[in-house]
């Protein structure tokens, strides 16, 4: 069944690839009005300006509310994102793993799987744009960021587990939709709760399509067509590959999913973290020099206060983009680990932030800031072809090991962006498996067309729709912090006790 469904599968896709540029050209020019004229004004509306003040720089709402609530559960949960981490490593290394526990991957496979979908091309090319703009000094309000953000994801994926559902088959379905269905249920506002739910989950699936396919297929083909001249009009081509890569894996469920991005996640990780490395050992003499520009960057910009400000939303947003951290998008993945206390999967996943963002992001800026590619920024066309040059900077074959990370970095954010998509759909369309297949059908028809042809108000209005994931989970965030502060409480008090208990 799984091989028939397959075949009509590639050849769907291969049928639209040929009709992808004015199918492109038709949902673009659909799209372009409403992200001009609603979402870009909603979710990048900028409040310090609507009260008559100029700090330098946008501040949008979104990043706004995203750091609002990554400090706020930050202090709400007393600073579990660094007391939290050594239990952490403990979790993922499996020293509390019960065979018994129920869920369908691992506590590692789980983070790897989250991980996968928010390490990729805004690792490269979004920490270049971070610093062309706001200067060396956005690497240390990222850094930052990225370190609040690990109690924001915290909070979401211990809610993710506490409301997950389990089918007679064993097979897992949690995320916000579910927590914000049923715990803002317990709290009389079961209606309120349901809307933010559905809202949530077309939310995902837009995003699913757009910023989770759409642009990696694109931005992937766009950076290997440069490396490799070649594959110059050869984005159909590319495309189809691309999707047959990732149908192959997708089509196997989570496990499959998870199977895959334990390889693949440590080993990009490994490689992308390996080469920077190189690079700053190559210029260990600089780096006190970096560390300079970083910190003075960071509170004594030329522009004084509203240089501080802008320098500050710069790196802010550039994390908070990448890790997700309040989007609740990883709590799908979280969802399915192993594991009866939903707590254990919360402080796993408040590792992601600080591997996304404070570890991958920050190699990529000492990059650029140590060869001195900082000040060249207006020469390039964008953040992927800076960091490119950076790395060639030192040695000419290292901008190819950086070809094949971003594939690694797209594929992966794929096939994990590809469950959440799912999760949502059939959250909105009911389990079956007409619905589970015609999502994937059209997945990886949108990976074909991302490949082949330049989309704009799409990739923007999809990109657009995984921010806004943002405004409804927080708001169930807040609600449900105290039950989570209560059960973080317990679990603490019972790892102490001896009552949870380490298995290896």
């Amino acid at each position: 069944m799984k091989n028939k469904i397959s075949l009509l599968i590639i050849m769907l896709i291969s049928s639209i690839s040929s009709k992808a540029a004015t199918l492109s050209e038709t949902i673009d020019s659909f799209f372009k009005p409403i992200v001009d004229n609603f979402l870009l004004p909603v979710i990048f509306w900028d409040p310090i300006k609507a009260m008559g003040f100029d700090v330098g720089a946008d501040v949008p709402i979104v990043v706004v509310w995203l750091v609002f609530g990554a400090v706020y559960f930050t202090f709400k949960m007393n600073f579990i994102n660094f007391r939290g981490f050594k239990h952490a490593i403990g979790l993922v290394k499996g020293d509390y793993d019960d065979p018994n526990d129920k869920g369908e991957v691992s506590h590692f496979q789980a983070l790897t799987t989250a991980l996968s979908a928010t390490v990729g091309l805004g690792n490269i090319a979004g920490v270049a744009i971070a610093i062309s703009v706001g200067g060396p000094g956005a690497t240390f309000w990222m850094i930052v960021a990225g370190l609040l953000g690990m109690s924001a994801k915290f909070v979401e994926c211990t809610l993710g587990v506490k409301y997950r559902k389990l089918d007679e088959n064993g097979e897992v379905s949690g995320g916000p939709m579910y927590y914000l269905r049923d715990g803002l249920a317990k709290y009389n506002m079961a209606g309120f709760g349901k809307v933010l739910a559905v809202l949530f989950a077309i939310l995902c699936v837009g995003g699913s399509f757009g910023g989770g396919n759409m642009f990696q297929a694109n931005q992937a083909y766009e950076i290997i067509g440069v490396q490799f001249p070649m594959m110059a009009d050869n984005g159909p081509m590319f495309g189809l590959i691309l999707a047959i890569l990732v149908g192959a894996v997708i089509i196997g469920g989570i496990k499959s999913i998870a199977n895959v991005t334990e390889k693949i996640v440590p080993f990009m990780a490994a490689l992308y973290v390996g080469a920077a490395l190189i690079i700053i050992l190559l210029n260990i003499t600089e780096i006190g020099n970096v560390f300079s520009l970083i910190f003075k960057g960071a509170f004594t910009p030329t522009a004084g206060l509203g240089g501080v400000i802008g320098v500050l939303i710069q790196g802010f947003r550039r994390a908070a983009f990448s890790n997700e951290a309040g989007v609740g998008s990883a709590s799908i993945a979280h969802s399915a680990a192993k594991t009866n206390e939903p707590v254990s999967e919360g402080i796993v996943a408040l590792l992601e932030p600080f591997i996304d963002t404070v570890v991958i992001c920050t190699m990529t800026a000492l990059v650029i800031i140590i060869t001195g590619h900082h000040e060249l920024s207006g020469s390039f066309d964008g953040g992927a072809s800076l960091t490119s040059a950076a790395f060639g900077s030192v040695m000419f074959w290292f901008p190819y090991l950086l070809v094949v990370a971003i594939f690694l970095f797209a594929f992966s954010t794929m096939i994990s962006w590809s469950y959440y998509g799912l999760k949502a759909w059939t959250f909105l369309f009911g389990k079956s498996k007409v619905s589970e297949y015609s999502y994937k059908l059209l997945f990886l028809s949108f990976i074909v067309i991302g490949s082949s042809v330049k989309l704009g108000a799409v990739l923007d209005f999809s990109d657009m729709m995984i921010l806004a994931m943002a405004f409804p989970n927080i708001v169930g965030l807040l609600i449900l912090s105290k039950e989570v502060k209560f059960d973080l409480n317990s679990y603490f008090s019972r790892l102490k006790s001896g009552e949870i208990k380490k298995y290896k």
